[in-house]
């Protein structure tokens, strides 16, 4: 298999799909060209951002956050805040944001908690049917917003099941759906609530914010994400859920209509494989992966991680580094690794050619422009 590339006479830009060679190259040479340089000739006009991992962990921006966002704003780049998390209402978000000296508007917000309420309300959720929350303030918010009924969320962290002869817990028979959020006052209560609202009311849907295994609450360490809590649920009524924030692409598609925009001009930037990326690989967007959040270089590059970014970057502030540079000639190398005919663009470097072509195992070209080629 051949990597390709598109070609003009100032810039080479390669394709994602580049080749393992380059990936193991590249950790031994400072020459080689990081990923997200490439991107310079991605042309999209809207970026989808994560927050946790991103703009921030636990209550601390990353650095250079402010200064990006202000530089893609200035280039014409609309700028839409994605997250999973749904202990937050987008006007409480909003407020976070503020907090942090980011101006955001609540229009450019969107958590998994106003997904629910949004796919509620895209399917017709009956009047006078309610919604059980296993939850926090952010989807309550949300419903009530929607002008849909609920109960439930954080008032049922305080209650507790007596188990005595005879106990028979009661629940609303009305109860049209249960929707489970990132809780951290989930208990056997709600677990058995939620059990019953979804096993004996006929029609009930299940329905989950978001099936994330960890969570960025501090910045020190990683804590149990709102899959843990949609996984109890899960194993307790042997339901899968109606899952609306990434990886579904429920909110690709909201978003998308509401501002009238093709996905192939959205990029998706996020630090997590398994959402982030999956998020915009399934919406057909472009894919940039940040090594501030929860995946590190060697998980990116581990032989069975399947999910593979457009680009990938230390952090979003890299972009301001992309503005700065000037423009550079590359060196566009062809060589033979194991068997396969590869494709590099790298900065002039002679110690990394001499690496490459070191490591060749067959025919190796230099090109020094689209139109001269020196064989070796």
């Amino acid at each position: 298999m051949r990597c390709k590339t598109n070609v003009n006479p100032n810039f080479i830009v390669l394709k994602r799909d580049m080749s393992k060679a380059y990936d193991r190259a590249s950790d031994e040479s400072n020459g080689v060209l990081k990923k997200l340089d490439r991107a310079r000739k991605v042309s999209v006009n809207r970026i989808f951002l994560h927050f946790t991992g991103v703009i921030w962990k636990g209550d601390k921006l990353i650095d250079g956050v402010p200064e990006t966002l202000d530089m893609l704003r200035s280039k014409g780049k609309r700028l839409v805040f994605v997250t999973n998390n749904s202990t937050k209402s987008r006007k409480q978000y909003g407020k976070k944001f503020e907090t942090l000296g980011l101006d955001v508007s609540e229009e450019e917000i969107f958590a998994s908690s106003f997904a629910a309420a949004a796919y509620l309300k895209s399917i017709d959720f009956p009047k006078d049917k309610k919604v059980y929350v296993v939850g926090e303030d952010g989807i309550l918010k949300e419903l009530e917003l929607a002008g849909i009924q609920y109960l439930g969320g954080p008032v049922d962290g305080e209650k507790k099941i007596e188990l005595k002869p005879g106990y028979m817990m009661e629940h609303d028979e009305n109860v049209g759906a249960v929707v489970v959020g990132f809780d951290r006052y989930f208990n056997y209560y709600k677990i058995q609530y939620a059990t019953l609202c979804i096993r004996e009311n006929p029609g009930c849907l299940f329905i989950a914010t978001n099936r994330d295994a960890v969570t960025h609450l501090t910045d020190a360490q990683e804590w149990a994400g709102g899959g843990s809590m949609v996984g109890a649920i899960g194993g307790s009524t042997q339901r899968e859920p109606v899952v609306v924030g990434k990886p579904s692409t429920f909110m690709m598609d909201y978003l998308a209509n509401k501002f009238s925009i093709s996905k192939s001009q959205i990029c998706m930037v996020g630090d997590r494989l398994d959402t982030d990326i999956l998020f915009g690989q399934n919406g057909g967007c472009k894919t940039l992966l940040v090594l501030s959040g929860v995946t590190s270089l060697s998980m990116l590059q581990n032989p069975d991680n399947s999910i593979q970014p457009d680009f990938y970057t230390t952090k979003i502030s890299d972009f301001l580094s992309l503005k700065a540079a000037t423009p550079t000639r590359f060196i566009f190398v062809l060589f033979s690794y194991e068997s396969i005919t590869w494709q590099v663009a790298v900065k002039p470097s002679l110690s990394y050619i001499r690496t490459l072509r070191h490591r060749s195992r067959g025919p190796f070209s230099l090109i020094i422009s689209p139109f001269l080629q020196i064989t070796l």
